[in-house]
């Protein structure tokens, strides 16, 4: 699956995992972020840099507009609430400057805390 966008000189197809690294390398900035966990139930594990777009989650809604999803796992002693709100206007602005594909939400799952 991919977002297609269409212009007057013809279409543009981005590929999931195209997105899904914008969504990773956008997140992994932002301060308090520990790193990505898998999307499972029971344990989480830390994923390595080479796994990371394995904790976010890319949904298509048309063409040329998606959710996104993410799994991560925060520092202990920040406000979640904060660095939340920080990942989801980082994450929207990244995607939707370089891509061109509207997000229409972004959804943060966190899946642990972890003292550094």
């Amino acid at each position: 699956m991919s977002s297609i966008l269409n212009n007057e000189l013809g279409y543009i197809e981005i590929n999931k995992h195209v997105l899904s690294q914008l969504t990773y390398k956008a997140a992994i900035e932002s301060y308090g972020l520990v790193g990505f966990s898998s999307k499972t139930k029971g344990i989480v594990e830390l994923l390595k840099v080479e796994n990371a777009t394995k904790g976010v989650n890319i949904v298509e809604l048309d063409d040329a507009e998606i959710d996104i999803e993410i799994f991560v796992i925060l520092q202990y002693g920040i406000n979640i609430t904060t660095v939340a709100n920080n990942l989801i206007e980082r994450i929207k602005y990244t995607v939707e400057t370089y891509s061109g594909v509207k997000v229409n939400s972004v959804t943060v799952s966190v899946q642990g805390i972890r003292v550094k």
